[in-house]
Parts: C-alpha cells; structure tokens; sequence
C-alpha cells in the first residue's frame, strides 16, 4: 500500500464532524466546570463536604454530588477513546501512519496537560488522558466488540470487588472508613492559595496534584480512565453515533442506567456518607449515570427542536481544549492570590452562578471566534503542531 506522509492527513473539517460528539463534549465541559469550580474556590481534597458546607450550600452540593460530580468526565473519557478510532480511520483511508501522527499528537496533548496541572490548576485531566491514549493506541486493532466488552470488565471487576471491600470494612470496623477532615491540608490550602506568592501557590498545586496521581491512587485513576476509552473506542468501531440511532435500545440504556446511576449515587445522601458507600457512588455510580446522559443527548438530539437547542454544547464542544484549559485559567484567577483572591470567600451557590456566567461568555466568544476561524485558538496550535503544517482559517 502507498504510505503517504503526515501532511496528507488533514484535521477534520466542519463538514466532517459529528455533531453529536460536539454536543456530548460541550456538554460535558459544563457538568466538568461544576465540579472543578468547587476545587478552585475551596480546599476539597481535604475537607469533609458535610462539614464544609452550612445551610443552603449543604443543600446545594448534594445535589452537585448526586446529579454532577463523577457524571462527566467519563463522558470525556469515552469520547476521547471515540475520537482516537475516528483518527486512527482517516490514517488508514490516507495510507498513513497512524502510530506515527497518533504518538506526536498525545505527545503534545502530555506537554499541554503538564503545563496546565503544575502551573495553572492541580485537578487536570490532560495529561492522564494522553497518557493513557499512548497505552490505548497499543489494542486499537481489537475489534468493537471486544473493546467494549474488556473495558466493561475492566471497569465492573476492579470497582465491584474494591466496593465490597469497602462494604465489609463498614460493616466490621466503620470507624476506619468514616470520612474526616485534614486539617493541616486545609490550613496549608488556605494559606497558600488565598495569600501565598505564585511560587507557594505551584508548590501547593505541585502538592494536591500528587495527593490524587500518586502512586497510593493511580491504578484507580488506570481502572476508572482506560476502560471508559476502550468503552468509547469500541463504540466509535462500531460507528454508534454514525449510523441510524436505534431509539429502543438507547431509551432502554437510558432508563436502566438512570435508575442504577441515581440509586448508587444516593446511597451516601440516604443511608450514611462513610468512604465505602462515597466510593460506589462517585466510581459506579457516576460512571452509570454518564450512560444515562449520553442516552439522553442522543435521543434528544433526533429531534429537530432539541438539535436547534444543543447547538451551543456543539460549539462549545468545537472548541473543548480552549474553553476547558480557560476555564482553569479563569477560575484560578478569580479565586487564588495572584489573581482576585476570593479563595474560600465566596457561597457555593454564588460560585456555580459565575460558572455558569463564564460558560455561557465562553461560548458566545466561540460563536464570534467561529464566524471567522474553523479551529480554537488552542485546537489551532495542536493541529499545527501535530500535522505539521499551516492549518487555513477558512
């Protein structure tokens, strides 16, 4: 076959994409932003929620909890292994290397995710995900079948078995898993990120990155990420969202998953908040849950009305590097030092209304970016870098 070079691949032109996946994405960023706005305005990682929060924020964050938080990034997670099989595709249709153009491109998507864990915000998910995409890329000639069904397993085994471990702790010694507050994480975040100098301020973020990426929590981050994307890649083979929506079976996924999602994620609110039951909630059922929304995107998005309605998640998802890594940037500056200082001095509610204020700029700026340019600002760059050419802007 004739092996062409890396510049015939050209990046996916708008007549090209999946309306879809933007949807899903410029969905997903919103459910993300929710969440990561908790983080940059408070120190999280360290607090007890029911603690924290007082009065109607109590109220407030769990819901954020139930119907939120754990629900989107495994959306992101599936489409970005969906994403890498519609890639690996066109490689194969040009004659291309696809290992080749693959390996740069999550190479580059490494460096951009470094640069925003340990400079900008600790709760980055770039650089996971492109590391992850590399271990992918070495079973993207399994079929879809079985990329979906070894994710399942992946995912399902690990979860359910750590679940019952957690399950049987509570029922013997519940006092080691009951949640509690780390009251020297939480002095040091206040410090540092309400008052402390921009070097203090990347130390405590170099700090909270490693709480959660260190080596005691990795193979959970492995077994939570990698089987999502096989999930995703073996969806893409399969061509789920680029063929006729079979309305029965997605209403069915919606309705088991609905139901499954919302009971586990309960369990935490109804019957008691300790480690075991915040596990299955935010592991299991935030990851069931996330079908439910897919399920119901794409049902909705068979109506013509609703199509009209989601375009703004199309754009936004357009254009989701940018408008995920300014959303970090925006966040961090409204709430840490170096930027307007309200780190902790805001409500709950005040900080999900400015989320949802910053969104909502975020995508009419991608509306007026788009009049006159086919890529992001930070898709540009990528793309350039990646393809190794100058990437027209109309």
């Amino acid at each position: 076959m004739f092996r062409g070079t890396d510049s015939q691949v050209q990046p996916i032109q708008s007549n090209e994409r999946i309306s879809s996946l933007d949807v899903l994405r410029g969905f997903s960023l919103l459910g993300i932003f929710f969440v990561n706005m908790i983080s940059f305005e408070s120190p999280i990682l360290y607090y007890d929620p029911q603690g924290w929060w007082q009065g109607t924020d109590k109220s407030l964050f769990s819901w954020i909890e139930v119907l939120v938080q754990s629900s989107f990034y495994p959306i992101f997670a599936m489409l970005f292994g969906y994403g890498l099989v519609i890639l690996r595709e066109r490689c194969e249709q040009k004659g291309i290397s696809f290992n080749k153009l693959g390996v740069r491109r999550l190479l580059l998507l490494v460096v951009i995710g470094a640069i925003h864990a340990f400079f900008i915000w600790s709760g980055d998910i770039l650089l996971n995900y492109a590391i992850f995409g590399l271990i992918l890329m070495l079973i993207l000639n399994w079929s879809g079948k079985t990329l979906i069904y070894s994710g399942l397993a992946l995912f399902l085994i690990p979860n359910l078995l750590f679940s019952l471990l957690l399950m049987l702790l509570a029922m013997t010694s519940p006092h080691d898993i009951s949640t509690y507050a780390d009251m020297a994480g939480i002095t040091d975040s206040v410090k540092n990120y309400g008052s402390g100098t921009y070097i203090e301020i990347t130390a405590q973020r170099f700090h909270d990155w490693y709480m959660v990426n260190g080596p005691e929590n990795i193979i959970f981050i492995l077994f939570s990420i990698i089987p999502l994307m096989m999930i995703g890649a073996g969806a893409a083979k399969l061509k789920w969202l680029q063929t006729k929506i079979d309305k029965k079976k997605w209403l069915v996924l919606l309705i088991l998953s609905a139901i499954i999602g919302l009971f586990l994620k309960l369990l935490p609110v109804v019957i008691d908040s300790n480690l075991a039951y915040k596990f299955i909630q935010q592991s299991l059922g935030g990851t069931i849950l996330s079908l439910a929304y897919i399920s119901l995107i794409i049902l909705l998005l068979t109506n013509k009305y609703f199509s009209k309605l989601f375009k703004p998640f199309a754009t936004a998802g357009r254009m989701s590097l940018t408008i995920y890594l300014t959303q970090s940037i925006v966040g961090t500056l409204i709430f840490y030092h170096y930027g307007l200082g309200l780190y902790t001095k805001l409500t709950l509610g005040t900080s999900m209304l400015l989320a949802i204020l910053i969104y909502i700029i975020q995508v009419v700026l991608a509306e007026l970016w788009f009049i006159k340019f086919k890529y992001g600002p930070v898709e540009k760059v990528w793309r350039l870098l990646t393809y190794g050419k100058a990437i027209k802007s109309k």
